[in-house]
């Protein structure tokens, strides 16, 4: 089996081991250091040596045995272990492996991403949390996904366990009342790790395709859980249905390619497919909520074979029901540019007027490129100059700040 191979099953499995460590000696600090430890070995010996029959048992073994030595290797955890093991029925202690009920990680699974999730910890350590202990990614990777170094992604990672140990947070599935909106937190915290892969906040790449595969791969596994639950959905097609144009973004010459001017052809049309099947499912059940809004609008632009093609009313109609429904500056930047596109755009820079004066987009390059871009579709090529140069300014992703650059440079020429 290839490298990448072995990498892929360690992922799927990470969670599955801790999940089956935890619940067994509990400890999520510990447990979560010795199934990263496992995985490490693992992806040593697995890519000589090839893959046991039994992958996830080798690795709940290997796992619990460092687990066992950690807790053996101070007096204090001599203690806690000893603790364990009183608290432990003899019967557990001979019963059958913790991976032998194939289904007994569905719940797990679940109450894993709740833990990584709780509101006890910042959004950062949330997100930090969630890609190590049910990613399985090392501390190095989600270091340089996120362009900090590994000693700062690792005392945040070390930070979040240290507020999961000190605030006695337990590993078990919250009420029905918390789940639900805990349940908002965990995909809120995997659509953050999705955009950051998919246009990384600063640096000098426009992707960070590890993040976004990780994000996509994580809420596969949520939806799974989780298959009547229409959020759940709507954020999976949203994902899938935004990745599936990531080979068109950047041209030949390491250029930006905004969505207007992309190649079509080489958007990923299994993608599509499988985003728009989902989607339109999740909307047939109702009730409909702002991912699922989202989701229908990448739909509408995934289907049509060129910009001036795009049902605009109809994208124009979605954002008005996601900004009733939840509304935020960025929805409300986005209906404008759909205004524009509908009703010309001196009514869409009606529309983004206001959001000079909101602190969470005045100094958004966001903002100041939409404008740019409408004041260069109404004809003010000076105006539009000024605005490009502003929101390349403000630009932190290079690629961004380079195309920003160059579009104020070809007004300048004209």
């Amino acid at each position: 089996m290839t490298e990448r191979a072995v990498e892929d099953l360690l992922r799927e499995l990470a969670q599955q081991v801790l999940t089956a460590l935890v619940r067994r000696y509990g400890h999520f600090d510990a447990c979560e250091d010795a199934t990263q430890e496992a995985l490490l070995l693992a992806a040593t010996h697995w890519s000589e040596s090839g893959i046991p029959d039994n992958p996830r048992g080798w690795l709940i073994t290997v796992a619990g045995h460092r687990l066992l030595d950690a807790l053996r290797s101070e007096q204090s955890r001599r203690r806690r272990e000893d603790a364990v093991m009183a608290a432990t029925p003899q019967s557990e202690l001979l019963a059958r492996p913790a991976d032998a009920d194939p289904g007994a990680d569905r719940d797990d699974s679940l109450t894993l991403l709740f833990l990584c999730c709780h509101p006890a910890l910042t959004a950062p350590s949330q997100i930090a949390l969630t890609l190590r202990a049910v990613g399985g990614l090392t501390t190095a990777q989600i270091a340089a996904a996120f362009l900090v170094p590994e000693a700062t992604m690792a005392q945040r990672i070390s930070r979040a366990k240290q507020t999961i140990r000190t605030s006695e947070i337990p590993f078990a599935m919250p009420q029905a009342e918390e789940r639900a909106e805990r349940l908002r937190v965990v995909l809120h915290v995997l659509y953050l790790i999705f955009n950051e892969g998919y246009t990384t906040t600063a640096g000098t790449d426009l992707t960070a395709p590890q993040l976004s595969d990780e994000a996509i791969r994580l809420t596969r596994g949520l939806h799974r859980l989780l298959p009547d639950d229409g959020e759940c959905a709507g954020l999976l097609a949203l994902m899938l249905l935004t990745d599936a144009r990531r080979p068109a973004r950047i041209s030949t010459d390491g250029s930006l390619v905004p969505l207007e001017e992309q190649d079509r052809t080489l958007w990923n049309r299994r993608l599509i497919a499988e985003g728009t099947a989902v989607i339109t499912e999740a909307l047939a059940r109702g009730p409909v909520g702002s991912y699922q809004l989202q989701a229908a609008v990448a739909a509408l632009h995934d289907e049509a074979d060129h910009i001036d093609a795009t049902d605009w009313p109809q994208i124009l109609r979605l954002y008005e029901l996601l900004e009733h429904i939840a509304p935020n500056p960025m929805v409300t930047l986005n209906r404008a540019v759909a205004v524009a596109m509908v009703h010309g755009p001196a009514a869409g820079l009606e529309l983004l007027a206001p959001l000079a004066s909101d602190k969470r987009m005045a100094s958004h390059h966001r903002l100041h490129a939409a404008r740019a871009h409408l004041l260069e579709r109404a004809g003010d090529h000076v105006a539009a100059t000024a605005a490009y140069r502003e929101a390349a300014r403000r630009a932190t992703n290079a690629l961004e700040r380079r195309y920003l650059t160059t579009k104020a440079s070809r007004r300048l020429i004209r």
